[in-house]
Formats: C-alpha cells, structure tokens, sequence
C-alpha cells in the first residue's frame, strides 16, 4: 500500500520527488532523508536474516523492497488498493493484512514499511503479522509522524513513539528501538521543498522559478541545523524494530 515514503498527496500536485530521485545519490539522500533512512534500514534488516529464512513484506505495494530479499522465501503481500496506477503484479499474495492467509508461525521475519497509516484497524493487523511471526521473529516498522493526506481515501492515522509502542506490545512484541527519522530541521525543509507545489499548473508555473529561488537554499542547508534538535520531538517519522512475544491479556 506505499511506494517507499511518497507523500505527494494528489495528482495535480508535483511530485517533486520523483525529481529528486535522479538526482546525484548524495543530494538525494540529503533531501529524501526519511525515505533514505527506511531504505539503508532494510538493507541492514535484510543482510542479518540467514538465507533462506521466509520474509513477509505486509503491505508490500508494488514490491520495490523485494530486492533486498533475493536470498530469503520473500512474500510480498497487500490489498493493492493505494493506487490505481500502481503496478501490482509483483505481489504474492492480494489479502487484507487483518486476516492474513497463513497459518501460525510460518516466517521467520516480517517487515511493514509506511503501511500502517494506510489501515482502519491497525492493531488488529498487527496482531495478525504477529501470528503469523515464529517466536522471537523480528518486525520492521516505519511510520509516519508529520506528513500531508496521501492515498487518499485510505489514510487514516500518524504516529508518535508511543502509539507505535503501545500498539505493537498490545499485538504481542517486545520493542528493541524506536529511532526518530531526522528532526526539526530536516521535517521544516522537506516542508519548505512541499510548498514548490504550489506553484505548478497553469499560469502558476511563472512563478515556479522564483519560488525555487526563494525555497530551495533554505531547504538545502536546514538538514545540516538538525543536529540541534536533540529530542526529536519533530520527525518526519520512526523507523522501530521489535521482536514477537507474549501479546497483552485484557
């Protein structure tokens, strides 16, 4: 239900971010920060799991994280509603992530990546990832914090540290971390990059030029402050892993 982290939230609105992904791999890092981090975080997730393990990717969209799974039992799994333009041809399986086709047990480690805002019940699809997780499997989470209405209709929540905490130890793991993807200044110049949509369409494109001028050196030297912002109470989002065990009895 995502592609990476793309929060352009409409068709009329540009998407800037399929510029910045041809451009040279640092300054694309540097801008997609949050989409950087969640990929060198299942990278790092991917090398640790032994070859051959069985990997689910619930919510997988259009599969763009199944290279990193080319040693493993990879199964990507979605509902395939986020987009009509999406291709998803590549998923294993079409399932709703509250009721899962799988019997109990059956991977050895599960990932759900910038999905969960995109479900009505995400607790009970937690729940359900965590059933079919063997004991001590491993689940890596990345959700949003501060982020524009994207596939719409089918957005529904943001999260804090704690809501994911609470959420995921109800389902039944253990958290291992919770890391804040970038602060302040990184969230205040993506912010700054969102407004050049604004300025797209019709005669709004005269403007385009001068409102590049004016946001892009800010939004280009703000992600150095970040180191300021120490608490981290202003992210983009949160990257969490978390470990199956005993879910709560009420």
């Amino acid at each position: 239900m995502r592609r990476d982290a793309d929060e352009d939230g409409g068709a009329t609105h540009m998407k800037y971010t399929g510029f910045a992904y041809r451009l040279p791999r640092p300054l694309r890092r540097h801008i997609l920060h949050f989409e950087a981090e969640i990929e060198d975080a299942v990278e790092a997730f991917a090398r640790q799991i032994p070859a051959g393990a069985r990997v689910l990717d619930a919510g997988a969209g259009e599969g763009q994280y199944a290279r990193h799974f080319t040693r493993h039992r990879y199964c990507g799994v979605d509902l395939a509603v986020g987009d009509a333009l999406w291709n998803y041809s590549r998923l294993d399986v079409r399932a709703d992530l509250t009721a899962l086709p799988f019997r109990a047990g059956v991977f050895d480690r599960a990932l759900h990546i910038v999905t969960i805002e995109h479900l009505p019940e995400p607790g009970r699809a937690l729940a359900e990832i965590a059933r079919s997780l063997k004991p001590g499997g491993l689940l890596l989470v990345a959700a949003p914090h501060e982020w524009e209405v994207h596939q719409a209709p089918h957005d529904y929540y943001r999260y804090t540290r704690y809501g994911l905490t609470y959420l995921l130890e109800k389902a039944g793991f253990e958290i291992l971390e919770v890391r804040a993807a970038g602060g302040y200044f990184r969230l205040l110049s993506r912010r700054l990059l969102n407004g050049l949509q604004f300025f797209t369409g019709g005669a709004r494109w005269l403007l385009f030029v001068p409102a590049a001028i004016l946001l892009a050196p800010p939004a280009l030297i703000l992600p150095w402050l970040d180191g300021l912002d120490r608490e981290k109470n202003f992210t983009l989002g949160y990257i969490c892993t978390a470990r199956k065990g005993i879910p709560w009895t009420e």
